[in-house]
């Protein structure tokens, strides 16, 4: 299971709105590369894959791949803002180490 904040959920909602794509969801994935070894991907999703995992938080549908879910089990979708500007960002427990800027992760 992967949750989204309510903060992210309304963020995506959001951004959904303003591409007109309203039903559509988020893609969460895990890719080779990084700083640390693995790096997170989100990407407005309008339909999953036939082997992908659907789940939903908050209001907001979540596709996500057989190999990224190993990565992902238990992780949260959040959104920060900060003095340089606001992002989304993934609080992944499975990770042993990551990197300075938060977007890599080593498992």
């Amino acid at each position: 299971m992967i949750n989204v904040s309510t903060t992210a959920a309304s963020k995506i909602n959001e951004l959904l709105s303003e591409e007109g794509k309203e039903g559509s969801g988020l893609r969460v994935f895990v890719q080779g590369g990084g700083c640390s070894g693995f790096q997170y991907g989100l990407m407005i999703e309008e339909d999953g894959g036939t082997a992908d995992q659907v789940y939903e938080s908050n209001g907001v549908r979540l596709f996500i791949d057989p190999v990224s879910i190993s990565y992902l089990k238990g992780a949260e979708v959040d959104f920060v803002e900060t003095v340089t500007g606001g992002g989304f960002t993934i609080k992944n427990p499975n990770a042993t180490s990551t990197c300075g800027c938060g977007s890599s992760f080593s498992a």
